[in-house]
């Protein structure tokens, strides 16, 4: 695989995963639990298909920690449900570009929990993506009286964005023992079961067209998920992590015509921050990692 197809794949994953956030939008009847449950279950047969395509569904279904895997999807399912959440209460720009507080974060939770060194610049990229996240917020929580209903949505969407950031450490731990196509596998069985648990919560009988755009949520983020994970086969991952942040103009796009939102200037501005200062963080990395990686040539075999 080249590394275009991987840049193709990668903004496949998150033009889909757009649409899919569009979706749960559009039944914000159905309780949070319900539309986890219909996102995890209606994936999994995406996902096996897939894993026996590759000839990898033997590898799909070991596992070798599963404490670890039950781990992952208890903290990746409090992220899904309370992005679920705040979709409904928030226009679908403002989620994803508060979205963008998970990598701050995650550099954050590398150096307390994983004891990664951060330098300066680092530090300086973190502090310019927060403060864009709070550009964004702004507008939400100082228009006149505080609106509860966007103060509740901004808490869901934060709390959803320090759960993903908590999962990217607790991921990288779980590469050294596990497969990638086990924990893709692994993720989407235990949110089916978990998400279960909230029925007794007040699940409703959707309608037909909601139960229509429900499967359609499963289907469209399993074929996200597999896109996402077939991306980093062809290209790395510091050439990929920028196009995420493409993620703001599908959802700029989707708002303003399905959904009639119009994004604000400081939501605009703040999303702006946010994205030179994660872009800011992957360059820099990028080039520290060819930096060693042409170091390594003159080191000793203890260096």
């Amino acid at each position: 695989m080249t590394p275009l197809r991987g840049i193709a794949l990668k903004l496949a994953s998150v033009i889909l995963f757009v649409i899919m956030a569009s979706l749960v939008k559009a039944v914000p009847e159905v309780p949070t639990g319900e539309v986890v449950f219909f996102r995890s279950a209606f994936a999994l047969p995406v996902i096996i298909v897939w894993l026996l395509w590759r000839g990898d569904l033997g590898t799909g279904l070991k596992a070798n920690n599963l404490v670890a895997h039950a781990l992952r999807g208890v903290v990746g399912v409090s992220a899904m449900g309370c992005n679920f959440a705040a979709l409904v209460l928030l226009p679908l720009p403002e989620v994803t570009a508060l979205s963008y507080a998970a990598p701050p974060l995650t550099v954050i939770f590398a150096a307390l929990l994983l004891g990664e060194r951060v330098r300066l610049f680092r530090i300086s990229a973190v502090v310019c993506g927060l403060l864009g996240v709070g550009l964004v917020m702004w507008p939400l929580l100082t228009l006149g009286e505080v609106d509860a209903r966007a103060l509740t949505g901004v808490g869901f969407i934060l709390a959803s964005a320090v759960f993903r950031a908590l999962v990217q450490i607790h991921i990288r731990r779980m590469v050294r023992t596990e497969q990638t196509s086990a924990i893709v596998f692994y993720f989407s069985l235990t949110s089916t079961v978990l998400a279960l648990l909230t029925l007794p919560f007040g699940w409703v009988m959707p309608s037909m067209t909601e139960f229509g755009i429900l499967v359609m949520v499963g289907i469209i983020g399993g074929v996200a998920q597999i896109c996402l994970t077939s991306a980093y086969r062809g290209a790395e991952a510091a050439l990929l992590a920028p196009f995420d942040y493409a993620s703001i103009l599908f959802a700029i796009l989707i708002g303003y015509v399905f959904f009639a939102e119009v994004p604000t200037a400081m939501m605009l501005l703040g999303s702006a921050v946010v994205v030179a200062s994660g872009v800011s963080l992957i360059l820099r990395e990028r080039y520290l990692g060819l930096v060693r990686h042409r170091a390594r040539p003159g080191m000793t075999p203890q260096g």
